[in-house]
């Protein structure tokens, strides 16, 4: 009986030090060794000035800028109360939000047709850094007329910027809102994002986006 106590006890001690304490000390080195840009939050740098990370989207609501899809996380995009609406198809707040949301993107882009859905509805996770190349080339006209940059120039930056689906098969298009804005600061020659790595509070999720008109 004896043995078999001491016997777990080591047993106990031996797993404790190997995943307690040894294995993520091997993962934290690899991480840091490898991947160290993200193990430190894929944190995207301009001018020695943190501007934000690639992986958590951000409220832009300048004119001259390209805007992400709402977010329901927090006061908007936050990774702290990262989730979504919570709210089902059937639910009417659900739909009256998008239809205010949908008059809203109409407004600001100056559209009469249907928009794409990553315009009017939250993520999952609410802090998306993604937007579709449907969206973002809904914006093209404004932005071009906000920044003087030739539409045909924001096209060859949006396809710079759009990752294709995984291996081919997985996923959708994709553009990331914090590299597109990122060349358009480059090509103007000024900053307009905001040197912080925390989000700009977006609107609340049952509100319609944030009009873009200075």
């Amino acid at each position: 009986m004896k043995e078999n106590v001491f016997g777990s006890f080591r047993l106990f001690l031996a797993l404790t030090v190997l995943l307690g304490l040894g294995y993520p000390a091997l993962v934290w080195a690899i991480g840091r060794v490898t991947f160290r840009d993200k193990a430190d939050g894929s944190l995207v740098p301009k001018d020695n000035v943190t501007v934000g990370s690639s992986l958590i989207g951000q409220s832009f609501v300048m004119p001259g800028h390209f805007h992400g899809r709402p977010s329901a996380a927090g006061n908007g995009y936050d990774p702290t109360a990262s989730g979504g609406t919570n709210l089902g198809p059937t639910s009417k707040k659900l739909a009256d939000s998008v239809k205010d949301a949908v008059t809203a993107v109409r407004s600001d882009e100056g559209v009469t047709g249907s928009v794409p859905a990553d315009a009017v509805t939250s993520s999952g996770s609410g802090v998306d850094p993604h937007i579709s190349p449907e969206y973002a080339r809904l914006q093209i006209p404004r932005v071009s007329r906000e920044t003087r940059i030739p539409a045909a120039d924001l096209e060859v930056l949006l396809a710079r910027n759009t990752d294709g689906r995984f291996l081919g098969l997985y996923g959708e298009s994709r553009v990331n809102v914090l590299a597109l804005n990122l060349g358009i600061d480059t090509r103007l020659g000024h900053p307009q994002i905001a040197p912080t790595p925390t989000a700009t509070p977006a609107p609340a999720p049952s509100a319609a986006p944030a009009s873009s008109s200075p």
